[in-house]
């Protein structure tokens, strides 16, 4: 069943939990500095200057990803040499007919291909072609903190010339959402109009415009869908819309 829903109700549906052992923390990490080599190697290793990079250091760190790890990142770019990642996108249908967007970083598109065709092939899921459930999501910045005052917030985003897509407020918890060329125009406006601000969520990421909800056998094929996805090394980012009953 699918139904329209709010954006950041999508956004908390899709929002994985994060690694709770050992060997998942090893992975995160593993991640962090694949996706920071490669942000530092195409914009240069000072974060002062590539503001990419900077977001991106500030996020690992705020997911406890320890400094030598991102460290040696930015040495292995700053030395020029090492591997040559590009990013790839897979889209397709996930158990129970669940959108699912998949982004990769690789050094050979090949094997990065057969192992996430995998990953939908011993779940019963279909992979399809580039723009298959994309038109499904829209591609935000979204931010997130405490706060009350909707009308105040809105102000000072609209003061600093942003182009606001929504906010909500449930629970004593701001979301902004906004396109994703608007991030560092948000961030700025936040940090500069509410200096005592704590920006608990700032990502750009895919939201869902609708969900769809599965349960039973399909929620355990799902569950196995995405584990055998994060086991992958390529993987770095997986977004879907589903709510798991």
């Amino acid at each position: 069943m699918r139904e329209n829903i709010p954006m950041g109700r999508s956004f908390e549906v899709r929002k994985a939990s994060m690694a709770k052992t050992q060997g998942a923390k090893i992975k995160v990490y593993s991640k962090y500095g694949k996706e920071i080599y490669v942000c530092a190697k195409n914009g240069g290793a000072d974060p002062d200057t590539n503001l990419s990079l900077r977001h991106l250091i500030t996020k690992a760190k705020k997911d406890q990803v320890p400094g030598h790890v991102i460290d040696k990142a930015l040495d292995k770019a700053s030395g020029g040499s090492g591997e040559d990642y590009q990013p790839a996108r897979y889209e397709g249908f996930g158990p129970g007919g669940v959108s699912v967007i998949v982004d990769c970083l690789t050094d050979n598109g090949n094997r990065t291909y057969q192992d996430v065709r995998q990953c939908f092939v011993k779940t019963g899921a279909k992979i399809g072609s580039p723009g298959t459930v994309a038109h499904m999501f829209d591609h935000q910045a979204v931010f997130q903190f405490k706060g009350d005052d909707e009308e105040t917030v809105l102000e000072a985003l609209v003061m600093a010339d942003v182009d606001v897509t929504d906010i909500e407020l449930e629970d004593g918890v701001m979301t902004v959402f906004a396109p994703h060329t608007e991030f560092f125009k948000v961030k700025t406006a936040l940090t500069d109009s509410f200096p005592d601000v704590t920006l608990d969520v700032e990502e750009i990421t895919f939201v869902p415009q609708n969900r769809t909800e599965i349960s039973g056998e399909d929620a355990e094929k799902f569950q196995k869908f995405l584990d055998l996805l994060d086991d992958s090394d390529d993987v770095q980012q997986v977004y879907h819309n589903a709510e798991i009953e």
